[in-house]
């Protein structure tokens, strides 16, 4: 079997040679200097002019062509949307004419799942172009929370829209701010390549329904799916190179929710003054264009508009739901879309590993509750999968899993969902999706625990940002997930004082004990007091290396006291509103300054009354990673301890015991390799690496190809059980 390598080789070969202007039309094309801080650039296809208004006559047309064609599924108000948004509605209404017999159709056919998705083609206003759910920056810290999505059924039939539910008009344009805000921090920007030869690829949108909680007026829209840095690129591009991006958004937000209030004794609805109030915008843009084409050369602020203002788009205009497709109708377009999305960005890699995991996690758990699955306590999976995405709070985790003792706070939450999703009947559906989704033969524990990372980490993702990537890669090592949490028959038992747990845990009550371990793990991994062990950090942070699970484990143990009520006090004083003292280096402590507003996670000390270790002023010991690992395994740390401080001389060991250790040194090696690969992934991803290519040039490219093919190669041809087909779990 041949797969299609991860990375290509860098081409170095000769420059790139542009597609030479459309000489057949009627647009005169000059090249123009542009100035753009201390760069400058030459636009390449500059227009002076603007596609002219379309007419109310041509809208008209495009509406019927759509409604008139069995292919296409969409509302009388969304074809309306549609027809706005549109540049050229003649060009799209070509598409959408329908001729009777097979193959009458001139739209995008995509089959995904158990449904065809059907787009036509065509150029939109920006300023018709919502950006709502960035799947990108899903997974990172927000004060906004998503808004409610779901499909539109008219008469049980699936439409090629969804309706997004927001609060109120503050929750919307909170939204909308923040994910501009986000988008332009987090992504490349485009902003020169626009002003160079404007936005060449089609962004992917469809029709949306936007409706309020309160009862505010509801409105259609085109919102984008795929190329929302694209979008926020041309709006940065508009805004000028000095604009910042709050003033992005600040202009964006003020011209999509514009709106032209209705004249005395005419009742227009909301879609139609939001509409009128965006074409006073576009016709402001439009004045100023033309005023900037008064002398020989066109102004900045007309070059800016004419290359930013329309965006080239594949628009959804139709679905079908095909028969034994496993969802219901409602859910088939949303799901149909986000299929495309992750065939693009999950598939390819250009999500982050966190923005990938969030976005499968949350399918594959939609997909759960959609087949539903209840475990045997019959708990309802829709609640749980609100509770998961942010739609229920922390204080309804009580409600959620129908026990009015389980404190309603986020890390209760977080340890009741991970008891959940690694039950037996809910485990194996959502292994089963996720599998699909990722496209894996095989679905390893530490996989499945890298994806129940951002579902565990939602409420304090905000509060302890510092520590967000160093916790995720410490849920890639397997996280909270031992053997025992994933494979016993318990259940967390609830309480307000983790030290509680203890007495009962080292008696031997399996309850008692995985709740310490997945809560007190929780919380170590969450405040960097145990992370994903490398080669260099052994001596320096950690007696010896382990997997995060690993320790977990041993600090389980109910013959290890210690190492519970280390758990237990890591528990109590998790706070998920701030950040820990211990999460801090040195050097961040001395940036950072003083440690008001900030709590202590402690060392433990058996003889102590409180359990607490102090020092000589009785002040309570600050807990360290190195501590954690010891604790959990003593016998070892101090005999990785004896190691180091033996001469070389010593006795030789077996060939068992050096197999052995040859072992965790490949594993290691390979470790440390994933991690330098992830690292050159993400450097190569910013502005500052210009452009260059991750893994170097040609030559260095094939050197690590090369090495790479071997060692797989051997791995492979050595399983020690090559007959198993088992997941590996």
């Amino acid at each position: 079997m041949s797969v299609d390598p991860q990375f290509q080789a860098p081409h170095l070969g000769g420059g790139h040679h542009p597609d030479q202007p459309n000489t057949h039309s009627n647009e005169r094309w000059d090249p123009i200097t542009l100035k753009v801080g201390d760069e400058t650039l030459t636009v390449s296809n500059f227009s002076h002019e603007l596609p002219a208004p379309s007419e109310v006559r041509d809208r008209t047309k495009l509406v019927r062509a759509g409604e008139n064609n069995p292919y296409c599924a969409l509302p009388e108000d969304g074809w309306h949307a549609l027809a706005r948004a549109i540049v050229h509605p003649a060009a799209l209404t070509a598409q959408l004419s329908y001729q009777s017999g097979t193959g009458g159709s001139s739209l995008i056919e995509e089959h995904v799942g158990g449904a065809t998705m059907r787009s036509g083609n065509g150029r939109v206003w920006l300023t018709e172009i919502f950006t709502l759910v960035q799947p990108r920056i899903g997974q990172d810290p927000h004060a906004e929370s998503d808004p409610e999505i779901e499909g539109e059924l008219i008469a049980d039939a699936a439409q090629a829209m969804l309706v997004y539910r927001f609060r109120d008009q503050n929750h919307l344009r909170n939204y909308l701010r923040q994910t501009i805000i986000a988008t332009r921090n987090s992504n490349k920007q485009y902003d020169e390549s626009i002003l160079s030869r404007r936005i060449t690829r089609a962004v992917v949108a469809h029709i949306a329904r936007i409706e309020f909680s309160d009862g505010s007026e509801s409105f259609y829209v085109l919102v984008v799916r795929d190329g929302i840095t694209r979008v926020v690129s041309a709006w940065g591009a508009l805004c000028g190179d000095q604009a910042t991006p709050e003033e992005i958004a600040d202009r964006a937000i003020e011209v999509m929710l514009s709106e032209k209030p209705a004249r005395r004794g005419a009742d227009k609805p909301q879609t139609q003054r939001m509409a009128l109030g965006r074409q006073g915008e576009l016709d402001k843009l439009r004045a100023s264009f033309i005023r900037g084409l008064s002398g020989t050369t066109p102004a900045e602020e007309a070059i800016r508009i004419g290359q930013a203002i329309v965006v080239p788009a594949q628009i959804a205009v139709g679905l079908q739901v095909h028969p034994g497709s496993g969802l219901p109708p409602g859910e088939v377009f949303d799901d149909a879309v986000r299929s495309i999305l992750s065939s693009i960005h999950v598939e390819f890699g250009m999500w982050d590993s966190a923005a990938q995991n969030a976005e499968i996690g949350s399918r594959a758990l939609k997909r759960t509750m959609l087949d539903g699955v209840n475990d045997t306590t019959g708990i309802n999976v829709a609640d749980v999968y609100r509770l998961a995405i942010g739609h229920y709070p922390p204080e309804q985790t009580p409600q959620v899993f129908r026990d009015p003792n389980i404190p309603g706070t986020p890390l209760w939450r977080a340890v009741f969902l991970v008891h959940y999703l690694t039950r037996p009947p809910v485990f194996a559906v959502m292994k089963k999706h996720v599998k699909t989704i990722a496209g894996k033969q095989r679905l390893r524990t530490n996989t499945y625990a890298e994806i129940l990372g951002p579902i565990t980490d939602r409420p304090w993702r905000l509060a302890k940002k510092q520590t967000l990537r160093q916790a995720r890669n410490a849920w890639g090592n397997g996280g909270v997930l031992t053997k025992e949490v994933t494979d016993s028959d318990w259940q967390p038992t609830p309480c307000s004082d983790f030290t509680s747990l203890v007495e009962p845990a080292a008696s031997g009550n399996l309850d008692a004990r995985l709740t310490l371990a997945v809560a007190g793990g929780i919380a170590l991994i969450t405040d960097k007091l145990l992370t994903r062990s490398v080669g260099s950090a052994v001596d320096h942070t950690v007696p010896f290396r382990s997997d995060v699970d690993d320790v977990i484990a041993m600090l389980a143990r109910a013959e290890n006291p210690a190492g519970l009520l280390l758990l237990a006090h890591a528990a109590d004083r998790f706070d998920a509103g701030r950040v820990a003292v211990n999460s801090f280096t040195n050097s961040q402590l001395i940036k950072e300054g003083g440690e008001d507003n900030r709590y202590t996670m402690v060392a433990v000390d058996l003889e102590a009354e409180d359990g607490i270790a102090r020092d000589g002023a009785g002040v309570p010991r600050r807990l360290d990673e190195w501590t954690v690992v010891a604790v959990s395994d003593p016998k070892r740390a101090a005999q990785e301890e004896d190691g180091r401080t033996k001469d070389n001389d010593t006795e030789p060991k077996s060939v068992l015991d050096q197999m052995a250790d040859h072992r965790r040194k490949l594993l290691g090696t390979l470790t440390d390799a994933q991690e330098a690969l992830t690292q050159l992934m993400r450097l190569s991803q910013t502005s500052d690496a210009a452009g260059a290519h991750p893994l170097g040039s040609s030559r260095e490219w094939a050197k690590l190809s090369k090495l790479a093919v071997k060692v797989q190669s051997t791995i492979s041809s050595n399983d020690p059980n090559p007959d198993s087909d088992d997941d590996a779990v």
